[in-house]
């Protein structure tokens, strides 16, 4: 046996000690910690309130106080996302969560105050004339997720806070508990807001963490939603629907606000909620497709709107979200469907450049709980005709019907081929087979068996439906009979047609899916603030 294997099992025994040494050491620390707790818990079960003379300075704010009881000036209370060291020494007041709470003995305390996303440390420490020991034991004794005042003075520590977002910290000198959370919440915000490269390093470790699965998150949602990443998401999907409004208006758009309740299917087929509408049969909008195209009608010229949309079978995507989004938009056009894609090209390069300009604080929580790679998009997007797409597909032996649709796998696929041949994410497929597309969408004058339609995809996968439409209305009652509608549920809608209107075209957009792959996350309920699926209708 060479020298070398001789001591290969030396090494392991070694790895192994240092491995149950590690691990028996944060034992000792978490039983530390507890009694330490436990210690400063017994010490201060002596301290009485109502010997305290500095009593008015903490406690459970009384409901009447609480009741609109006396205006106040709201520029009294500052900001947590403000603090920094320009208040060195100044008073402030503060409201916020308990995100944490750590006792040290019966004579300090430590808090942790977060606001909307943002924390900052406070020490609550007994003083004479200015911080009682009860006051300590109030503080320690709230519960987590508590909404709280901390009135103090703002310090700068001399090393770095890592628990907290702000690089201060609040000398306490008045605490009030403005809403108490129950003591044992249903999930933790800490379980919550662990990413799986924690959970799966820990495991190799030897340790356990609490994964909170997607249906415990869902039924717990406004707990899951505050947890860095949720609060990054969301703010993330605000911003995209400010920039595409701010975008069209700034393109001469209108915002328009259409009806969700209808007498007909918007787009035909099975995906269709139903219902009785005091004796006559209606239904939740598809799509505000109709009432769209009704508002070039009247003139309008271009239209949008950013509202909900309904489909009991959603085709939009594989995770079967029933209520999601709409951002849509409708105009007229000159003489080609392009010009609808070149407004989807702009508006889209304008909505990323704006995500990674104005949101690199949320883009950054949510890659630290569910890593992903920056969007890769190109200044002028990509264009390719289906044609083109299912021969990309047909060289690497993915067979696809020629007039026939492209499923998810097939999606996926041809986004990787895209990545590889022209390094981008984003791109539109354009000139799909007729079959495959809603009754209103303008035939190829070419080739009727086409469309002038298209998709586009980010990451390989669906997030835009567009075309040009029909807006001859003897031919849209044909294709409307062609695809199984009844003429006369949408009678009204045809009819407008009759009274003049322009070419036009327009495309809906699913706002939950942009942000689920912008940030390349598995799961459109998480980009879903209180999902509706078949499944859930609650909370």
């Amino acid at each position: 046996m060479s020298s070398s294997e001789s001591q290969e099992p030396a090494l392991s025994t070694e790895a192994q000690s240092k491995k149950a040494a590690k691990k028996e050491a944060a034992k000792l620390e978490k039983l530390r910690r507890k009694q330490e707790v436990a210690a400063a818990a017994t010490a201060a079960s002596n301290l009485s309130v109502e010997d305290d003379p500095l009593a008015a300075n903490y406690g459970h704010i009384p409901l009447i106080e609480l009741q609109s009881k006396t205006p106040v000036n709201v520029n009294d209370w500052t900001r947590v996302e403000a603090l920094n060291d320009s208040l060195e020494n100044k008073p402030v007041l503060i409201r916020g969560r308990a995100q944490a709470i750590r006792p040290v003995g019966k004579k300090m305390a430590f808090l942790v105050i977060r606001e909307n996303g943002f924390t900052v440390q406070c020490l609550v420490q007994a003083q004479p004339d200015l911080v009682s020991p009860q006051m300590v034991k109030f503080a320690a004794a709230l519960s987590r997720e508590s909404i709280v005042d901390v009135e103090g003075v703002v310090s700068i520590p001399t090393a770095p806070i890592k628990g907290a977002t702000q690089q201060v910290e609040i000398q306490v000198r008045k605490l009030y508990c403005v809403s108490k959370a129950i003591p044992t919440l249903p999930i933790n915000i800490e379980d919550a807001a662990r990413s799986e490269v924690e959970i799966e390093k820990a495991i190799q470790a030897g340790e356990q963490l609490v994964r909170v699965n997607q249906d415990t998150r869902l039924n717990f949602r406004v707990l899951d939603v505050r947890t860095p990443a949720n609060q990054g998401i969301f703010r993330i999907q605000s911003q995209v629907g400010n920039a595409f409004r701010q975008f069209l208006l700034a393109e001469s758009f209108i915002e328009i606000h259409t009806p969700k309740l209808i007498a007909g299917s918007s787009e035909g087929g099975a995906a269709v909620f139903r219902l009785d509408y005091k004796g006559q049969p209606a239904c939740l909008a598809q799509s505000p497709q109709l009432h769209k195209q009704m508002s070039i009608c009247g003139d309008f010229g271009r239209v949008f709107e950013i509202g909900p949309v309904f489909r009991a079978e959603d085709s939009f995507t594989h995770r079967h979200l029933c209520e999601f989004t709409g951002l849509d938009v409708e105009m007229e056009i000159k003489k080609h469907y392009f010009e609808v894609m070149d407004v989807v090209d702009k508006l889209f390069v304008a909505i990323f450049d704006s995500l990674n300009t104005n949101c690199k604080k949320d883009l950054e929580a949510v890659a630290n709980q569910y890593p992903f790679e920056p969007l890769k998009y190109l200044r002028n997007t990509l264009r390719l005709t289906y044609e083109e797409g299912i021969q990309m597909l047909k060289e690497v032996g993915v067979e696809i019907e020629p007039f026939g649709d492209l499923n998810t796998e097939a999606e996926r696929k041809l986004g990787q081929l895209v990545l590889e041949k022209y390094g981008t994410e984003f791109y539109i497929l354009h000139r799909y087979p007729l079959a495959v597309r809603p009754f209103y969408t303008m035939p190829c004058y070419d080739n009727p068996a086409y469309s002038n339609s298209f998709d586009v995809f980010i990451r390989g996968e669906e997030i835009i439906s567009g075309a040009q439409r029909i807006h001859v209305p003897e031919f849209l009652e044909e294709r409307a009979q062609a695809c199984g509608i009844e003429v006369k549920t949408i009678s009204t809608y045809i009819d407008s047609f009759r009274y003049g209107v322009p070419p036009h075209g327009g495309f809906g957009v699913g706002l939950e899916r942009v942000v689920m792959l912008f940030c390349g996350l598995n799961n459109i309920r998480k980009t879903s603030l209180y999902p509706r699926d078949p499944l859930r209708i609650a909370p």
